[in-house]
């Protein structure tokens, strides 16, 4: 276990240690409040509502660029420097590594999404004191954001252990994460298919179960899919890495 955790903590050092880890959130946190509060179709003071719907509409599409920026050199750098061959030879299994550097990635991840609880703030003080907030619309929002980030997070990990370059990484991430977020979504709304076949193909998809938490109803069954999904990129990840290691170790 302390080896997991110090996997961990090279990770975050790593990440921050980089004008890009920095450059990354900032990005982030900046286009969140330029779509939250000046872009016009997204605006809250256009909308003239204080209310975070728009934000969690915006948020899962930026997330779908920020998880791979940060996933993209979890193992493409270890194999783009052969580090990964010094960690094989260090007393850890390869679970500890997946599930250290997963869960650094998770880590940032909440760390980047933290600031924006100021937009929450800030509405409260807008909006009428007889009205207030729906706060467990909010609090169920940001729930389903965190399972939707964290399965993002478990994708661009497996995604980084297929290559050892960062832009191929970057890309397959972005494209998985695209496509179990909406990808089945938008399939089930093709015509022709009937509305039982619809609304069981949609559950297939992240954004049908990350709307279903964002009412403010946190189902059972929406956690274990979210739990479901991020073990099998866990695992897949795992397997990736020992059939790479297998092949360098063949090849040396």
């Amino acid at each position: 276990m302390s080896v997991m955790w110090s996997i961990f903590f090279k990770e975050i050092n790593s990440f921050f240690s980089s004008i890009v880890g920095y450059v990354a959130l900032m990005v982030f946190l900046l286009a969140c409040g330029l779509f939250l509060w000046i872009i016009p179709d997204y605006s809250i003071l256009e909308y003239g509502y204080a209310v975070m719907d728009r934000y969690f509409l915006i948020a899962p599409w930026l997330l779908l660029f920020l998880v791979p920026a940060v996933t993209m050199r979890s193992f493409a750098d270890e194999f783009r420097t052969g580090t990964i061959e010094w960690l094989s030879t260090k007393p850890l299994t390869v679970i500890d590594i997946v599930v250290g550097k997963y869960l650094a990635t998770v880590a940032l991840i909440a760390f980047a999404i933290l600031p924006t609880l100021i937009y929450v703030y800030t509405l409260s003080n807008l909006s009428y004191p007889d009205v207030g907030l729906d706060t467990g619309a909010i609090i169920g929002s940001y729930i389903g954001l965190f399972f939707l980030a964290s399965t993002f997070a478990a994708i661009g990990v497996f995604c980084s252990s297929l290559t050892g370059n960062q832009i191929v990484g970057f890309l397959a991430a972005i494209t998985a994460c695209f496509l179990l977020f909406t990808g089945f979504q938008q399939i089930s709304r093709l015509p022709g298919i009937s509305d039982s076949v619809e609304y069981y193909f949609s559950m297939i998809g992240l954004e049908f179960h990350y709307n279903s938490i964002s009412r403010g109803f946190i189902d059972s069954r929406d956690v274990v899919y979210f739990v479901s999904i991020i073990v099998l990129f866990i695992l897949l990840t795992r397997f990736s890495l020992n059939s790479r290691t297998r092949d360098m170790a063949r090849q040396g």
